[in-house]
């Protein structure tokens, strides 16, 4: 009976919440519905507590926002909030996922050990930030080819070839910021001296 009384709670929250996003965005009903295909009665009536939400009506709200579902539903935390991913091994590094959610931005903190491979610029989608915790790091972006040290960042558009490993015999550790959407964030980077 408690856990009925929870998820009532739970389900009595959204409207709110969904009004409140809404207003956040300045977003008009007619906008919401014309971005998620939901009618703007609908839209009201889940807003003012007329409407059950279900998924197929919060998942799309949701992406028109672009926040996550917990949001709008308000949805508790759950457990333990570390973030406890194994490590990834590939192509010589060693990547500590620093975020659990899939998609949107994502965060490492990655171990690059040293190779004697010549760089090999590739593009994808996205948009990425480096920044060196030790070690030196050679990026090769586009026609510029940069050595970065600790305390120093890099962002770049991955459509731009790119290609990064170690500078000497140690390897270097760094974060790695990489949104799919394009975000961005900022950057220092100082070129590599002669």
């Amino acid at each position: 009976m408690a856990e009925d009384q929870d998820l009532d709670g739970v389900l009595n929250g959204v409207g709110p919440r969904l009004r409140k996003v809404r207003k956040e965005r300045g977003a008009t009903l007619a906008a919401l519905s014309e971005a998620t295909g939901i009618s703007v009665s609908t839209l009201s009536r889940l807003e003012s507590g007329g409407r059950k939400p279900s998924l197929e009506l919060l998942l799309p709200i949701a992406r028109a926002h672009q926040v996550p579902l917990d949001e709008l539903v308000g949805a508790p935390p759950v457990g333990d909030p570390r973030v406890r991913a194994k490590p990834i091994e590939r192509g010589g590094r060693t990547y500590f996922p620093l975020t659990r959610q899939p998609g949107g931005l994502q965060a490492f903190k990655v171990i690059c050990r040293p190779t004697r491979e010549e760089p090999e610029p590739r593009t994808h989608e996205g948009y990425e930030w480096l920044y060196v915790l030790s070690g030196r790091m050679r990026v090769v972006l586009g026609p510029h080819d940069l050595e970065v040290g600790p305390g120093e960042a890099v962002e770049f558009d991955t459509r731009v070839p790119h290609w990064f490993g170690p500078v000497g015999d140690g390897p270097a550790e760094f974060l790695s910021l990489f949104g799919p959407q394009g975000e961005r964030m900022h950057v220092r980077a100082r070129p590599k001296s002669g």
